[in-house]
C-alpha cells in the first residue's frame, strides 16, 4: 500500500510539472540554422606597369613603339582603371577583367609603307581599353605534401578597343595624304578601332600554406577571329592579410605579359598593332 502510494505521488507532481510547462511555454523557439552561401566572390582593383614593346601602323605610316613603365607613368593623361573580380560556386567561376588606360608614348622611325622615307616623329597618343569575360571549371584537384594544388581550365572573351595617333612633324618630304594639320604637326589618326578575340587557356592554384597561394595563367586567343593571335600569362603570389566578419583581405604581386597581333585596311587605310605589354602587376583582393 505504501509503494502505490510512493508511485501515485511521482505521478502527480510529473503531471504538475507537465502542466506548468504547458502553461509557460516550451521556452525560447530555436535559432535558424543559416547555411553559408556556395558563392564566393572575389574583387581585386590593381596597378600593372607595363613595358609596351613592337610596332604599330596608322593611316599606312609604320613606327616602331617603345615605352617603359616610368615613362608611362610621366605620360597619362587620364587616371587609369584596373579590376578583376571572380565569382566562384564549387567547380566553377565567372570572371571580368577590365584595363582602361591613356597615355602619351614614344614612337620612332616612322615611314611611310612602301618608302624609303623616314619621317620626324613628335610622339603618339595612345589610349586602350580591354574587357575580358569568361568561365572558369576546376577538372581536378589533390592534396600533396606541398599543399593543395588546383587546374581549371578557361573560356571567354577579350574585347580591344584603340585610339592611336602619330604626331609627326611637318617637313618638305612628309606625305601629308589623309593625315590632319593642326599647327605645325602632321597627324596620322586611327579614329576607334576595335575588335573581340575568343580564347581559351588554364590556371593553375597552388595553396602552399593557409591564406597563400601561387596562381599561373596561361590563355591564348584571336585565331583571325578578331586579332591574328594573341596571348596572355600571369604568374601570381597571394597572400592574407586580414580576416574579419567573414571578409578577406588579401595581397597580390605578380607579374603579367600580354601580347596582341592586329591589323586592318591596306594603303592609307592600314591599321595595325603588333606588340608586347609585360611588367610587374600589383593588387589588393576582397573577398567574402
Amino acid at each position: 500500500m505504501r509503494s502505490r502510494t510512493v508511485v501515485g505521488a511521482i505521478l502527480s507532481l510529473l503531471t504538475a510539472q507537465t502542466a506548468i510547462a504547458a502553461d509557460l511555454g516550451s521556452g525560447p523557439p530555436p535559432s535558424p540554422v543559416l547555411s553559408a552561401s556556395p558563392w564566393t566572390v572575389s574583387v581585386t582593383p590593381y596597378a600593372w606597369l607595363p613595358w609596351i614593346q613592337g610596332n604599330a601602323t596608322v593611316k599606312g605610316r609604320a613606327g616602331d613603339i617603345y615605352v617603359n613603365p616610368i615613362e608611362l607613368l610621366d605620360h597619362l593623361e587620364r587616371m587609369p582603371w584596373m579590376s578583376y573580380i571572380e565569382v566562384r560556386n564549387g567547380p566553377w567561376a565567372f570572371y571580368n577583367d577590365v584595363i582602361y588606360a591613356n597615355a602619351g608614348i614614344g614612337v620612332s622611325g616612322v615611314r611611310t609603307l612602301g618608302r624609303a622615307t623616314i619621317d620626324a616623329t613628335l610622339g603618339a597618343d595612345y589610349q586602350q581599353t580591354i574587357v575580358e569575360v569568361g568561365g572558369a571549371y576546376q577538372i581536378a584537384k589533390w592534396y600533396g605534401s606541398e599543399g593543395r594544388t588546383a587546374i581549371d581550365l578557361l573560356a571567354g572573351a577579350r574585347y580591344w578597343q584603340q585610339n592611336l595617333s602619330f604626331n609627326l612633324a611637318l617637313t618638305g618630304t612628309l606625305d601629308t595624304t589623309d593625315l590632319s594639320i593642326s599647327g605645325g604637326r602632321a597627324i596620322a589618326r586611327s579614329g576607334q578601332v576595335d575588335w573581340v578575340d575568343p580564347l581559351i587557356g588554364f590556371r593553375v592554384r597552388q595553396m602552399f600554406a593557409p591564406g597563400q597561394e601561387l596562381m599561373f595563367r596561361a590563355d591564348v586567343g584571336g585565331f583571325d577571329a578578331g586579332s591574328m593571335f594573341s596571348w596572355n600569362v600571369i604568374a601570381a603570389y597571394n597572400f592574407n592579410i586580414y580576416v574579419s566578419n567573414g571578409v578577406t583581405y588579401a595581397g597580390m604581386l605578380g607579374y603579367r605579359a600580354l601580347s596582341v597581333n592586329y591589323d586592318q585596311g591596306t594603303g592609307f587605310k592600314k591599321y595595325e598593332f603588333d606588340a608586347v605589354l609585360h611588367g610587374p602587376v600589383m593588387g589588393i583582393t576582397v573577398k567574402f
